[in-house]
């Protein structure tokens, strides 16, 4: 890993999990920098949901995606990331990335809320195709972000650990409530 940052962390994971060819989900688009990453990873015969509730962020996600050269394999969504099952089937997904918080250069008023990420990441286990991965960058402060963190490691507590290996990693020793990266693999049926 090149940084120590959390979207960092959680990306080197996914560069290890997903092959040319898959079906991928950015959850959280924001400015497209994961959708780029899912993009190049899945290739011209993959294909890459990006869900955002933003205008701006599709905006952006798709300047970045242009600028960048990405394959033609992206389908920019505006709409919820909890109405993710609309737009795939049960168990077709490779890999589904989280970003919790709110778009870096937008309006930090509208930010992920428990509201919709729970029903977000429990859509996204469903899709998750056996041994398909989940990464989320749990940021926390603002009105909601504290609310928000307790209630999705309340939710990662209770999956079912013959179904979900889920691995929470801190950055222990920053100050000032440092985000969490969590990885989560569907396990394979037995």
């Amino acid at each position: 890993m090149n940084t120590y940052q959390i979207t960092e962390w959680c990306s080197h994971f996914v560069r290890e999990h997903v092959v040319p060819g898959d079906l991928c989900i950015d959850a959280t688009m924001g400015n497209g920098h994961d959708t780029l990453l899912l993009s190049r990873l899945a290739g011209s015969a993959g294909r890459v949901l990006a869900f955002d509730i933003q205008q701006a962020a599709l905006d952006a996600a798709r300047k970045l995606l242009i600028s960048r050269n990405a394959p033609d394999n992206t389908r920019l969504i505006l709409d919820s990331h909890s109405h993710m099952a609309s737009y795939a089937d049960a168990e077709t997904v490779s890999c589904i990335m989280f970003n919790f918080g709110y778009l870096p250069s937008g309006d930090h008023s509208l930010a992920t809320c428990s509201e919709t990420s729970i029903p977000a990441v429990l859509a996204g286990l469903d899709l998750l195709k056996p041994e398909g991965l989940m990464s989320l960058c749990i940021y926390s402060g603002g009105d909601t972000g504290f609310r928000e963190k307790e209630d999705l490691l309340k939710l990662l507590k209770s999956l079912d650990c013959r179904k979900y290996l889920v691995i929470v990693s801190s950055y222990y020793n920053r100050p000032h409530h440092p985000p969490l990266p969590v990885l989560i693999r569907k396990l394979p049926e037995r």
